[in-house]
């Protein structure tokens, strides 16, 4: 929040220093709330208003996000009106004077064109108009330009031109940000999508002939097992939201789980320790799972006799720590690094970098995993996930059961 505040304060406060908002806004006194001088005063609205503007401009630029922050923008400015437009139209048009839309777009294209704020004397031939005067700031986000905020006036004034362009400024930044954010989960989409494409084929061939085994001599337990493969693969491949609940997630390797001792019956032993308080906790879709297949191929690989697993999750306070160990075959931790690093591609397509990258891009970089391993030593997999995170919730169901 203080980032966000400082650039806030960058973008804005020239507004004050500039003289303008606070000579609209502050001509009678008002009760300042125990804010100290009426500057002071000034100060807290002004970025109290641009706080409440910039949620919607968080999704981009559109008619509908265009719409639900021109008010603000144009409290900001004082000024009579005020318009948004993308490279085609004039997406809102806030105040008086809205029959110059046409005019304000006929005249925008060299500014749209260039990157370059102007500013021009409307035509109008409406004589109580207080619209006469536009000043357009173009709205950029990597050099490319998205639309312009025009803001019009009655009359030519240098600080509106100063303020149009401060407020254009910090428009971008949050167009910046929403761009950001859409590529962020573009790019968690691509990594779902890969993951997806690395469940292993072999074991839904092995899942179905376990199942096609059962038909004969117990159709009971084939129709469970059926259930139970057609319940984890609608979660594996469903089409909503980028985050689950530990909940949601270990159910769903609970009937991953349920297949492979279909398959190998004794050889595999699996132990859980769930504390109920991290049940809701919420985590990247497709975090854990890939985790426990890990555990079950290393554990069962080259050996004949009882592999054991073990999955606990427990509460520690702000965060819920989650171990995934199995007595298996281990790794070398110089190519398990080279692995993680993406220098690597590991035997069988478990995705144990895919999820390290998407935890370290959701939480930082000090929440990527932690494995201990050696050759013959099995595996331990730590992951520690934050009880409550900024814009990491889940849209699914809660599922205990």
């Amino acid at each position: 929040m203080s980032g966000f505040l400082a650039g806030l304060c960058v973008a804005v406060l020239p507004l004050l220093a500039a003289g303008f908002w606070f000579g609209r806004r502050t001509a009678r006194p008002q009760n300042l709330g125990g804010l100290g001088t009426p500057g002071e005063h000034a100060t807290f609205q002004t970025l109290h208003t641009a706080s409440l503007a910039a949620p919607p401009l968080r999704a981009g630029l559109t008619e509908e996000t265009a719409r639900k922050s021109a008010r603000r923008l144009r409290s900001l400015l004082g000024t009579d009106a005020l318009c948004l437009t993308d490279q085609k139209e004039v997406l809102v048009w806030d105040g008086v004077g809205s029959h110059h839309r046409t005019e304000i777009m006929d005249r925008l294209a060299g500014a749209l064109e260039t990157g370059r704020g102007e500013a021009f004397r409307l035509r109008c031939e409406t004589p109580d108009c207080p619209v006469r005067w536009a000043v357009v700031a173009p709205l950029t986000v990597d050099d490319r330009v998205h639309g312009a905020l025009v803001a019009c006036a009655p009359r030519e004034s240098a600080v509106l031109v100063r303020a149009a362009g401060e407020v254009a400024r910090w428009v971008s930044v949050q167009l910046e940000l929403a761009d950001l954010d859409q590529s962020r989960t573009r790019l968690i989409e691509a990594e779902i999508k890969a993951l997806r494409a690395q469940i292993s084929p072999h074991f839904i061939f092995n899942s179905l002939a376990v199942i096609a085994s059962f038909v004969r001599t117990d159709p009971e337990r084939a129709r469970e097992l059926l259930l139970e493969f057609a319940d984890f693969t609608r979660y594996s491949f469903r089409r909503h939201g980028d985050f689950t609940t530990l909940a949601e997630e270990l159910h769903a390797i609970d009937h991953y789980l349920a297949l492979v001792r279909a398959r190998f019956g004794d050889r595999l032993s699996v132990t859980l320790q769930i504390a109920p308080e991290v049940l809701p906790v919420a985590l990247p879709f497709l975090c854990l799972q890939p985790l426990v297949e890990n555990a079950v191929k290393h554990g069962l690989e080259g050996r004949t006799d009882k592999s054991r697993i073990s999955i606990t999750a427990q509460d520690t306070g702000a965060e819920a720590l989650v171990v995934i160990e199995d007595d298996g075959v281990g790794m070398d931790p110089v190519l398990l690094r080279r692995i993680l690093a993406g220098e690597v591609s590991p035997s069988g397509g478990i995705g144990l970098s895919n999820v390290d990258d998407r935890l370290r891009q959701v939480y930082g970089d000090e929440y990527g995993l932690v494995i201990e391993t050696a050759v013959g030593a099995g595996m331990k997999v730590t992951a520690r996930l934050p009880k409550y995170q900024p814009g990491v919730h889940s849209a699914g169901r809660l599922t205990t059961e």
